[in-house]
């Protein structure tokens, strides 16, 4: 697998922080990634589960930024997922999720991690496609999604103890089952900020 990936839509190469089983990278830019099984990201509040293993591809922002792809996924086992990811270290990170739920529903699902991970879901989907953003403002950080890549719904805003040496990118994880398969499309970078938090405009 090549250690360096190259997207036009953004100014520096992306780099695997953990490589997943399987990636191509398709003639549209498309990234196509493969879970390993019982791979995650996710520290548990009661100590319980500590798993920080999924696949990571990643490159360093600017301290204003927004990072939108149209995710898509193959999501066959409980809390499979594709994830825009916001990166410091194994303790300080967020994601956002295309993720099937418990109940086998596709749903938009954040977590936020500064120590331990504070763990959202937000809404239940009628497929699992969507498109994911997260968004540099300096010192915080908000996450929104779409169905149409028009219209943006607000998931959160929060900070993270640490942003030194934040990167951010995308992720897979299988935590329950033998992996699953997942696509970004329509990848696109902004060295901007966000104008307007709650309407994600």
């Amino acid at each position: 697998m090549i250690d360096n990936v190259t997207l036009a839509a953004i100014p520096q190469p992306l780099r695997w922080e953990t490589p997943p089983v399987a990636f191509t990278q398709h003639a549209n830019s498309a990234l196509e990634m493969r879970a390993a099984p019982r791979t995650d990201f996710f520290i548990d509040p009661r100590g319980e589960v500590m798993m920080t293993n999924s696949a990571r591809l990643l490159f360093r922002p600017d301290a204003r930024f927004m990072l939108s792809a149209h995710a898509r996924g193959d999501l066959v086992a409980t809390y499979d997922a594709a994830v825009l990811m916001l990166y410091v270290d194994e303790r300080h990170w967020a994601k956002l999720c295309l993720e099937r739920s418990p109940q086998g529903e596709p749903m938009i699902v954040s977590v936020v991690t500064n120590g331990v991970s504070d763990d959202c879901n937000s809404v239940v989907l009628a497929e699992a496609a969507a498109y994911l953003r997260v968004a540099g403002l300096g010192a915080a950080f908000a996450l929104h999604y779409s169905l149409d890549g028009k219209s943006w719904h607000f998931v959160r805003y929060f900070a993270l103890h640490r942003s030194d040496h934040l990167r951010v990118g995308f992720s897979v994880q299988a935590p329950t089952g033998d992996g699953c398969t997942v696509t970004f499309s329509d990848i696109r970078y902004a060295a901007t900020e966000l104008a307007d938090l709650r309407s994600g405009v």
